[in-house]
């Protein structure tokens, strides 16, 4: 395949857009994302707010484009310490997949906050976001999925009733038929505990307790796998 030439303007404007996204980000870390204004980069930056806008036509379009980046960088992050795990090791797997989302939130937390921090007020994220907050749960899919035929239940799975058992028995259908609802159940109660965990550590909650958090998540993660029954 013939390698895909970009012409100088193409290059300009794919460089220009970065540079307002770092600028916004600079931004969002110290103002919050409910502040973020399109004037005040476009002023930041030396440009025409008219300028700016042929770019990113709203501020929500460009919190969108902050949101896709993050999406993927912390997809990027998991997918790679995920498939750098010895393969037959699920436990192994399921360690590296929570510490690669933890040392990521640590190192980008007012996108980790951006992503699962407080909704920003009249914002609605579009459907193109969905594909890239996927990836990160993929990973922990495949690690799941790894796990299928190796699962080490120290307690029964509580049955599922109800409008419960038809989600959990939806999402089995189409994205993990190995496992069964209640498992998968256990795997999403063990996800958001995860995120709780981190928001906990980045905004300060785990002060005067659990801090430094190192021990405390170590430990919550080999329970959490327990829970799940990785073995």
């Amino acid at each position: 395949m013939a390698p895909v030439i970009r012409t100088a303007r193409e290059r300009a404007r794919e460089e220009l857009t970065l540079e307002i996204k770092r600028e916004a980000r600079r931004q969002l870390a110290d103002e919050g994302a409910q502040r973020l204004s399109l004037r005040a980069v476009a002023r930041e930056l030396g440009m025409a707010s008219s300028a700016l806008y042929r770019y990113f036509p709203s501020r929500d379009d460009l919190l969108t484009a902050l949101i896709m980046d993050a999406y993927n960088a912390l997809g990027e992050r998991a997918e790679a310490a995920v498939a750098a795990a010895p393969a037959d090791d699920p436990r192994e797997r399921w360690r590296a997949l929570c510490g690669s989302v933890r040392d990521w939130a640590k190192e980008h937390p007012h996108e980790y906050a951006l992503l699962y921090g407080t909704p920003v007020p009249g914002y609605r994220a579009p459907e193109e976001t969905v594909t890239a907050a996927l990836r990160v749960i993929l990973a922990l899919l495949s690690v799941l999925r790894g796990a299928a035929h190796h699962l080490d239940l120290r307690t029964p799975v509580r049955p599922l009733r109800g409008a419960l058992a038809e989600q959990a028995a939806g999402l089995v259908a189409v994205l993990t038929p190995e496992v069964s609802a209640g498992v998968l159940t256990r795997a999403v109660v063990a996800w958001t505990q995860l995120f709780g965990m981190i928001s906990f550590e980045l905004f300060g909650h785990l002060v005067g307790s659990f801090d430094p958090a190192d021990e405390f998540f170590a430990h919550s993660v080999e329970e959490m796998a327990d829970f799940v029954g990785l073995p």
